[in-house]
C-alpha cells in the first residue's frame, strides 16, 4: 500500500504552483508576440495572454479595389500572432502543467 501523501506538504506545494502560475500569467500579460502575413504587409502585435495591442498595416497592402485581399491579410497575421502566443504560453506554462508531485502515485 502506498504512503499516504502529507496534507501540509501537498498544501505547500499546490501554493507554491498557483504563484508560480500567477507569476507566469503576469509575465505572458506584458510579453508580446507579432504576426505578419503578405510577407510582412500586415503585422499584428499580441501579448503572450492573446490580447491585440497593434495592427500595422503597409500602404502597399492597401487597394480599394481589392478589400477582400486586405481582409484576409489581417485575419492571417492576426492568427499568426495568435499562434505565437499559444506557443508562448505553451513555453512559459508547460512547466506548471505537470501538476503537483504526488508522493506514492
Amino acid at each position: 500500500m502506498p504512503a499516504q501523501p502529507n496534507m501540509q506538504q501537498l498544501m505547500k506545494q499546490a501554493q507554491q504552483m498557483q504563484q508560480q502560475l500567477m507569476s507566469a500569467q503576469a509575465e505572458l500579460a506584458e510579453l508580446e508576440v507579432e504576426g505578419t502575413a503578405g510577407g510582412g504587409l500586415v503585422r499584428a502585435t499580441m501579448t503572450g495572454s492573446g490580447e491585440l495591442r497593434a495592427l500595422q498595416i503597409d500602404p502597399k497592402a492597401v487597394d480599394p479595389d481589392d478589400v477582400e485581399t486586405l481582409q484576409d491579410l489581417i485575419v492571417a497575421a492576426v492568427r499568426d500572432a495568435g499562434r505565437a502566443a499559444q506557443d508562448l504560453t505553451q513555453e512559459k506554462m508547460g512547466p506548471l502543467a505537470g501538476g503537483l508531485n504526488l508522493p506514492g502515485f
